[in-house]
């Protein structure tokens, strides 16, 4: 059996062979002939479109504004300044309001806010980011400095019908001065809760934390609440803390809710006029033409009475604008670098 597939695979194997040898040869396959290639131009890129100018429609200014009033006065009075500026330039504005102080910086060092409404502190931070760049200076009651105060509610203040309450008030509200220093007023905080602000505010944080601290008062883990008239609220409603710390004076930014704030909550002590107002800064990226343009405006609307009033209502009590370099803070900076407060460290 095996023999005999043997020899059969031999003549299938042989066969092929033949019929290969007999074949005839076939042409090698000729390549079809080709038209001469034709020359064609390069493809060419779809052309980009330029950027369209700040303060135009698609590309607007935007005005970052700082969290240190109340949402509603923010926007309604930021809407407000927007809305007089295109008046003033022909120039488009849009505003935001960052949640905190850090968030403020952070967009005028991303070049996702244009002008910024700045704290103090703020503005030192931002600037050695290179972030932004000092334009206008606030100025209330004629100064461009402002004090630090002290505030509790008037159910925690000493009085002949309520001797056993915590607080003793040192400020005198008839001549609007301390009656006595820091060394006197201060410790009496110890072991009590403060509502305070942004842990960038210089007035609702910075300044009245140091002295607390400087005067051997060790007070209990603050309620950090957004901007200084929600510290007042917070000691007029009650229950959250037990004394605070504002601008002074930050009792006039909920008069309008609380008509009696002022029998209501107290200054237990204020600070001198050490610290310098708020400012409107430019991003350093702003090109200097437009800048020029927007810092005028917010002159020439200083400077007009119907301007003013809308400054003076959209939360930072505006009463005019001094112009101002960086320079304006050097004093400041010295005094801060006295205290230990090294702000090259708190720059990321």
């Amino acid at each position: 059996m095996k023999k005999s597939l043997f020899v059969l695979f031999s003549v299938l194997v042989v066969s092929i062979m033949v019929l290969a040898a007999c074949a005839k040869p076939t042409a090698a396959p000729t390549a079809a002939p080709t038209e001469a290639p034709v020359a064609t131009e390069a493809p060419t890129e779809a052309p980009t479109e330029a950027p369209k100018p700040l303060g135009s429609a698609e590309n607007p200014i935007i005005i970052a504004l700082a969290p240190s009033a109340t949402a509603e006065q923010l926007t309604v009075g930021g809407e407000a300044i927007a809305k007089k500026l295109n008046e003033l330039t022909g120039l488009t504005y849009t505003v935001i309001i960052p949640n905190s102080y850090t968030a403020l910086i952070e967009a005028m060092a991303s070049g996702n806010a244009h002008v910024g409404f700045m704290p103090t502190f703020a503005y030192l931070l931002a600037k050695q980011k290179d972030a932004a760049e000092v334009q206008l200076v606030v100025v209330r009651n004629g100064s461009d400095f402002y004090g630090a105060q002290f505030v509790a509610a008037v159910k925690d203040i000493k009085s002949e019908t309520n001797p056993d309450a915590a607080f003793t008030v040192y400020f005198d509200e008839t001549t609007n001065a301390n009656t006595a220093d820091a060394a006197t007023a201060l410790p009496q905080f110890d072991g009590k809760r403060p509502c305070f602000t942004d842990s960038l505010s210089v007035s609702g944080y910075i300044i009245p934390g140091g002295l607390l601290a400087q005067y051997g008062a060790t007070v209990k883990t603050p309620a950090q609440v957004m901007g200084h008239p929600a510290v007042i609220s917070a000691l007029y409603v009650g229950g959250i803390c037990d004394f605070g710390s504002t601008y002074i004076d930050a009792r006039t930014s909920v008069a309008k809710t609380y008509a009696d704030v002022n029998d209501k909550v107290k200054v237990i002590w204020r600070t001198d006029p050490i610290i310098p107002n708020d400012n409107v800064s430019f991003s350093t990226a702003m090109d200097a033409d437009t800048g020029a343009k927007v810092k005028q405006a917010f002159l020439d609307m200083a400077a007009d009475p119907a301007g003013l009033e809308i400054l003076k209502t959209a939360g930072y009590e505006i009463q005019g604008f001094k112009p101002a370099e960086d320079s304006f803070y050097d004093a400041f900076r010295a005094a801060l670098e006295a205290s230990g407060i090294d702000i090259t460290t708190m720059v990321k």
